[in-house]
């Protein structure tokens, strides 16, 4: 059985939606890690953390279902 890095890895280079979530959720991530760099966030920074936050989670979600889709059509 595939692991889900190796399923990953696969879905990356084949499937788009999967890839296109991949790269958001990374420039989410460069977003959120320049945001917690700063010393204070203005209100309009704080609320963005947390609409990146939320975001990011349901990224995360949608590729683990697709993760989950993909071993149960290739096993």
């Amino acid at each position: 059985m595939l692991k889900d890095e190796e399923i990953r890895d696969i879905l990356l280079r084949e499937n788009a939606e999967f890839r296109d979530l991949y790269e958001e959720h990374q420039r989410l991530e460069r977003r959120l890690q320049e945001l917690t760099e700063k010393r204070y966030l203005t209100p309009d920074e704080e609320e963005e953390e947390r609409q990146i936050k939320k975001r990011k989670l349901f990224i995360k979600d949608r590729m683990y279902a697709l993760i989950i889709m993909y071993r149960r059509e290739h096993t």
